[in-house]
């Protein structure tokens, strides 16, 4: 799912509502934005029922320069981690087995 179709979800979701398409298109942005900065910043983020984001330290390692097949070294570095909710990991293991 991309963020447009999100909006379009959830515009044809509240359209008796007085919020306009660009309302929620603003609201969508902030939230991924503030979420985004929350992470870079080193907080968690928990949603309940559905996952939590987390800050992962990556060890330095070699790497290889595909071009020339050179070992590279490659240093230390975050990446951003997501671990499934309980709820999420169950309604994906049901839709599997369907």
């Amino acid at each position: 799912m991309t963020r447009s179709e999100l909006i379009n979800i959830l515009t044809e979701k509240f359209q008796s509502t007085e919020l306009s398409k660009s309302d929620i298109s603003l609201s969508v942005k902030e939230i991924i934005n503030h979420m985004s900065s929350s992470i870079a910043n080193g907080l968690r983020i928990e949603i309940r029922g559905f996952g939590s984001f987390t800050l992962r330290e990556r060890k330095p390692r070699m790497g290889r320069n595909p071009k020339t097949g050179e070992p590279v070294p490659l240093g230390a570095k975050y990446a951003p981690h997501f671990k499934p909710g309980k709820d999420l990991k169950e309604r994906v293991k049901d839709q599997v087995k369907n």
